[in-house]
Parts: structure tokens; sequence; C-alpha cells
């Protein structure tokens, strides 16, 4: 069987991570853990954590990054991701987070953090045309819409356009990804963890770049120790050359497994 491993995708929104998330989940065989369907979960169920953080967000308060922590630090201490390892999407967000996630994994380690690099005005064209399930979050876009009208093909949702998909918010949300990610970045750079990838193109040529890195870094250094170095792309090296692409912002239905829906 392939190897798994512990893998962590950074991305401002439109990149493409949730779609190469599933990807990468299928190609290695390891569990695709996204914070935001955790949360959505917990907060449906009415779990402890789950009102804890409804409270936050009705209180228009920022989740502490203790209450993540602990949703996290439960699904890891799961039969599948201590066997076969992860992908998080969407988390850590922050040095802060980094550092719990280490706490988390010790004495393992994280293997790998890929940082999908896309030019913010197609990040701008991406966010404009997407579209999301008001029940389950499953994300389309208007080059990718639903197989029947806007009714969700994973749960019949209606798929509706977000009020916060204006360039306005998009803009000021890309501008907050910046300052708090940014940190993050340079410390995966420092801890020689952190890939970062073009996100321009077509999903299957972008897959194909991930699955390469990853695959590059493990014949390099054997995954759970410090690797020799770092290949980077900036903005500049990412050129906005998809204009032929119709390009999904998330994986659609068929490529979401059970696990990532629930």
């Amino acid at each position: 069987m392939i190897p798994g491993g512990r893998l962590v995708v950074l991305g401002k929104q439109g990149a493409g991570k949730g779609t190469q998330c599933v990807r990468l989940s299928h190609h290695y065989v390891i569990p695709h853990i996204s914070t935001g369907d955790m949360l959505r979960g917990e907060t449906k169920a009415g779990s402890e954590l789950g009102l804890e953080a409804r409270q936050y967000m009705t209180d228009g308060k920022l989740i502490p990054d203790g209450v993540v922590l602990k949703m996290v630090a439960q699904r890891l201490d799961q039969d599948d991701t201590r066997t076969r390892g992860f992908v998080l999407d969407g988390f850590p967000r922050t040095v802060a987070q980094a550092e719990g996630l280490d706490d988390l994994l010790d004495p393992a380690s994280l293997d790998l953090a890929i940082n999908i690099v896309v030019p913010t005005p197609l990040v701008l064209r991406r966010l404009a045309s997407r579209r999301v399930c008001e029940d389950c979050a499953a994300i389309y876009s208007t080059a990718a819409p639903p197989r029947v009208g806007w009714i969700c093909d994973v749960c019949g949702g209606e798929v509706i356009h977000r009020e916060d998909d204006t360039e306005a918010a998009i803009h000021k949300r890309l501008d907050l990804y910046e300052q708090e990610t940014q940190p993050l970045i340079a410390w995966y750079r420092i801890a020689r963890k952190l890939v970062s990838i073009s996100g321009v193109g077509g999903p299957d040529a972008v897959s194909d770049r991930l699955v390469a890195a990853v695959d590059d870094h493990r014949s390099v250094g054997a995954f759970g120790v410090p690797l020799p170095s770092s290949r980077t792309v900036d903005e500049s090296d990412a050129v906005d050359d998809e204009a032929s692409h119709a390009w999904p912002v998330t994986a659609g239905p068929s490529e979401r497994s059970p696990e990532e829906l629930s």
C-alpha cells in the first residue's frame, strides 16, 4: 500500500485547497480533515465544543485557538489518523496553532506544509463565480454547477451565491489571511517543512505538482525529520494562464468521501 503522511495544505481562499486536499486524501489514502467541516458538524450536533464555538460566533468573536485545538485533538486521536496520517485543510492558520499542532503530534511530527500560491486577481475571479450549498457547504462554481439546477448533488440543499462573496468582502478576507498566514509560512520555512506550489491551471495539473512535491520530499529525506531544503514559489511565479480552464473551486461531489461530508 502507498505510504501515508501528515500534511498541511495552506493557501488563500480560492486557491483550490479543498479540491487538492480531497485529491491528496485519495492518492495517499489519508483522511481529509477540514476544520470548517468539523466546526459545522460540532455546531449542528450541539456538542459541548459546538455550543462553545457557536457562542463565540454569535458574539461576533474569533473562535479561540484552544477551542479549535480541542476539536482537532479529538479528530487526530482517531484510529485512521493515528495509523495513516492526515491532510489538514484550514488549520493551522497562525503560528500559535502550528505550535499547538506540534504538541498534539509529539513525539511524531508534521511531514510537510504545502502552500498553494495563486495570484490575487485569479482568486477574485474564482470566488466571484463560487456557489455554496447552504446545508452541507459543498462548493461549486458557475463553470462547474450542480447536475440539476442549483440543487446540491450531495444533499439536495439549495446552492447559493454567498452574500459575503462580494469583491470588498473578499479583499478584506484576503488581507486578513495575509496578516495571519505570512508569519506561519515563514515559520514552516525556517523549520524546513514548507514547499510552495503554483495553483494556476486545471485541477489535474495542480494535483500532479502537489503529488510530485510530496514524493520528492519523501525521497530526499524520510518523513518526520527536517528536510534539507524548501522549494519556494511566489505570486510572480504563479502566472495567471488558466483562462481556458473550467476550475471547480472545491472538489465536486464525486470526489468527496463520506467522512468529509459528516
